[in-house]
């Protein structure tokens, strides 16, 4: 079974081209994604042919859940159809891209002949407690449902978090912290607040810092990939920044843009790392 291995702001990506749709992708996902018995990546993308778009992309994390969507995974998936797929797509000023949220549409910007950036679309945020989904403590036992909610204080442990909450086709909680990301316990926190009874479907964490009107710093904890997007989305929410803005993690820098009412844009660059072949038919 070929591969590729491709990043996108340290977002790490074993993809492969296949029509089979009987396969126990899950499983499969697991022992290629295992960075010590495995290739290594944070999850396997599925590149498929589509009846209602120019590709369509399944996408499975490390853990072999499959993911409702993903940024980076989309924006690699169109740089390896620009340098590797069919001819007609080599020079592409756009590509739409068929995944589990709905039809996504990617817009590419190149310099010199060669694609630069990659902007893909990630559908329009969702706000309400059902989408994302969460259920909030009343102060009894029982737990009761919302109708939306940012800023609610949790309790994880000793620390008193202000979480933000939206879905982007999967669950994200974003606390915005006053102090640099990087002395954040985010390693501790993280498994936490993803594993909270208020997350029935668990869900990305994200710590943030407003560092200016354009621009965030950041640091994600992963139930699947994600979370610039929902950061910039949260701090525009609460009228923190612009409806542009630049998202510093890690791996590199993302640009997010976004009018407060449609469709979010997620900009970045995405590149291939190795080709090889993993054991097994495909």
């Amino acid at each position: 079974m070929n591969f590729t291995k491709i990043q996108g702001a340290g977002n790490d990506f074993v993809l492969v081209e296949t029509a089979d749709i009987a396969r126990n992708w899950s499983q499969l996902a697991v022992s290629i994604c295992n960075r010590h018995f495995g290739i290594g990546a944070d999850g396997l993308i599925l590149l498929m042919p589509s009846d209602v778009a120019d590709y369509k992309m399944r996408i499975f994390n490390a853990d072999g859940s499959e993911a409702e969507a993903c940024g980076n995974g989309l924006r690699c998936l169109v740089r390896y159809v620009l340098e590797r797929g069919p001819v007609a797509n080599q020079g592409a000023k756009e590509l739409l891209i068929e995944t589990v949220a709905g039809t996504r549409k990617a817009k590419i910007t190149e310099v010199s002949g060669r694609p630069a950036e990659i902007r893909v679309s990630l559908g329009v945020p969702k706000f309400e407690a059902k989408d994302i989904p969460v259920v909030i403590e009343d102060g009894s036992t029982r737990l009761v449902d919302i109708k939306s909610m940012l800023g609610y204080t949790a309790t994880v442990g000793n620390w008193k978090l202000r979480l933000n909450f939206v879905s982007l086709g999967n669950p994200h909680a974003i606390h915005f912290s006053s102090r640099p990301v990087a002395s954040f316990p985010l390693t501790r926190l993280g498994p936490r607040v993803e594993h909270h009874k208020m997350f029935p479907q668990r869900t990305n964490f994200e710590v943030a810092r407003v560092l200016s009107r354009e621009q965030i710093e950041a640091r994600v904890w992963e139930r699947g990939v994600g979370g610039a997007a929902a950061v910039a989305v949260t701090a525009q929410s609460n009228g923190l920044v612009a409806d542009r803005v630049t998202i510093a993690l890690p791996g590199g820098n993302l640009e997010v843009g976004w009018d407060g009412v449609g469709e979010i844009f997620l900009g970045g660059p995405a590149d291939m790392v190795f080709t090889g072949k993993w054991p097994g038919e495909v």
